[in-house]
């Protein structure tokens, strides 16, 4: 109840310091996110990757874009899993720390455009709790709400990213990569808003 005292007088790391001063102005750019974990529960699974595309004036921005495999050594070992997955990708690879870092610099201050977007935050606030850090400033936005708000649906009425990507009549979608799947929410998303009037 008391958590937000043991922020008082903290003193966190330059990046993070850097993260809160764009804050002073709203962005004009979004970020399609999506983030593989190990499971559902923030407190106890751990992210395997991270995929991003930037957003901006309407288009989806590929040279504005982040991808990572976060090396998740520890959870592996203690859960018995294997690391193929994370020798065999392709994508580029960071130790949780420093892939979190390199995360929050890229995304700034952008909203974050997100499939169950809340859970996504909380693993990454989660991460950078481990770090020493606060919690992401960034607005969050949910295609799933969005849809559901154009369609006038109740928010007990919830769609997988596959099923959305059929009610919108988008290309189907094939679970292969976390990027696929942020490449997928940005178009969504430009769908979803124009549905809804959104500048």
């Amino acid at each position: 109840m008391l958590d937000w005292l043991k922020n008082i007088n903290k003193e966190y790391p330059d990046f993070w310091k850097v993260y809160l001063s764009k804050f002073d102005k709203r962005s004009p750019r979004s970020v399609a996110l999506s983030v593989t974990t190990t499971g559902h529960d923030y407190k106890k699974d751990v992210i395997l990757s991270i995929s991003a595309f930037g957003v901006m004036n309407d288009e989806i921005i590929i040279g504005d874009s982040y991808e990572v495999v976060l090396l998740q050594y520890v959870y592996n070992h203690d859960h018995h899993l294997s690391n193929e997955f994370i020798v065999e990708s392709k994508q580029p690879k960071a130790l949780e720390p420093d892939g979190i870092k390199a995360f929050v610099d890229y995304l700034g201050n952008a909203a974050i455009i997100g499939h169950r977007v809340n859970f996504d935050v909380e693993m990454i606030n989660a991460a950078l709790e481990k770090i020493h850090c606060g919690r992401l400033k960034n607005e969050a936005l949910d295609i799933e709400i969005m849809y559901q708000k154009w369609k006038d649906l109740n928010d007990d009425k919830h769609f997988t990213l596959a099923e959305l990507s059929a009610l919108l009549k988008m290309p189907a979608i094939e679970k292969v990569s976390a990027s696929e799947d942020a490449y997928s929410i940005a178009l969504m998303f430009l769908k979803l808003k124009s549905k809804l009037g959104l500048k």
